[in-house]
């Protein structure tokens, strides 16, 4: 079954590192407090009401991946210390990315007064490729990956970093595509 996800280019390709040039795109998210998994699947269940027709057409909005979660923060944390940002935070950013075919004009919109539709801007990220569970330990240490593969590329960030899954939690644990992303500058 193919989902649909947001329109990339791999520009760079270093194992399970990439750096990809994202196309613009809408995402619905919704900002919630609590522990990361608690966060997540909180995120989840309101947004996928949106999209199962808790919308002002009641339309049913076709399914994308990745699923994403960011820590909120109201100002930029550098890449030296993003582990110690998840570990702090208690608000979270989760987002659905939307289908392609709709515009800021033409998307349902959510009844649902916590759920913000977004325009993402064209950007680019550095990402490492994972499976499993995404436990704090797979977290830290595919964010010291990372962070090792932006000093070796000379990137750098000041951008929190982002969770994206993509699997339904059927998917055994050692199939799933998990993400860890970060805009670099």
């Amino acid at each position: 079954m193919a989902i649909a996800e947001p329109t990339y280019i791999i520009e760079h390709k270093v194992g399970a590192f990439e750096i990809r040039a994202y196309s613009p795109y809408l995402v619905a998210e919704v900002t919630v407090s609590g522990k990361r998994e608690e966060a997540i699947n909180q995120g989840f269940r309101i947004l996928a009401n949106y999209i199962f027709g808790d919308n002002n057409g009641k339309s049913k909005i076709a399914m994308t991946a990745p699923v994403t979660q960011t820590a909120k923060s109201g100002q930029k944390i550098a890449m030296t210390a993003p582990v110690s940002q998840i570990q702090s935070g208690n608000q979270w950013i989760v987002r659905f990315a939307m289908p392609a075919n709709f515009t800021m004009e033409s998307i349902p919109k959510p009844n649902d007064e916590r759920v913000k539709l977004i325009e993402i801007p064209a950007q680019k990220q550095a990402v490492v490729r994972f499976s499993g569970l995404c436990g704090q330990g797979d977290i830290e240490r595919e964010t010291n990956k990372l962070n090792n593969f932006l000093k070796s590329q000379n990137l750098t960030t000041t951008h929190p970093l982002t969770l994206a899954r993509y699997d339904p939690p059927w998917t055994l644990w050692f199939m799933r595509r998990n993400e860890l992303m970060v805009l670099v500058d």
